[in-house]
């Protein structure tokens, strides 16, 4: 979201990073991270081997628009289970998840692998070697329609 794609009175999207569970991997985070702070996004990088609730955590600490989760180890589906409960439980229900890397183990085709994160409740989840370019395009239209949404919403309650 960089400012020219950022209405006035907008704030820029607030990200929280990093690499789930045992997943010690942090380049392609550290990568992603400052691609993203190029577009205009505040990032919040976490680092490796971070526990569910610590990104739940630091989405509330920066008042987070969305968690971006990376593992390259194939263990993702373990660890991101519950991540949406834990969002709703923690006030957060509208937060947009991402998730990406090598999130699966063994080779299956990219659809099913997918298909598994979308059942998990994840809005994105994004194959190895995705461009950072990608991840910034989807994620700002995301977060548009997310604020479409919200404005709706309250212009409904009023």
């Amino acid at each position: 979201m960089s400012p020219s794609n950022q209405l006035p009175g907008q704030r820029p999207g607030h990200l929280v990073i990093g690499s789930i569970g045992g997943d010690s991997h942090v380049v392609g985070v550290k990568i992603l991270g400052e691609a993203l702070r190029k577009a205009g996004f505040q990032v919040a990088i976490l680092g490796a081997m971070v526990p569910p609730e610590d990104f739940i955590k630091a989405a509330i600490e920066t008042d987070a628009d969305a968690i971006l989760v990376s593992s390259l180890s194939g263990n993702a589906e373990f660890y991101c289970r519950g991540m949406r409960s834990m969002c709703e439980e923690a006030g957060l229900p509208n937060m947009l998840l991402y998730v990406g890397g090598n999130i699966s183990m063994g080779p299956l085709p990219w659809e099913e692998v997918e298909g598994t994160f979308k059942k998990l409740r994840f809005d994105r989840a994004f194959p190895p070697q995705t461009k950072p370019d990608v991840v910034i395009r989807l994620l700002t239209q995301d977060l548009e329609e997310r604020r479409k949404q919200r404005s709706g919403f309250e212009l409904a309650r009023s």
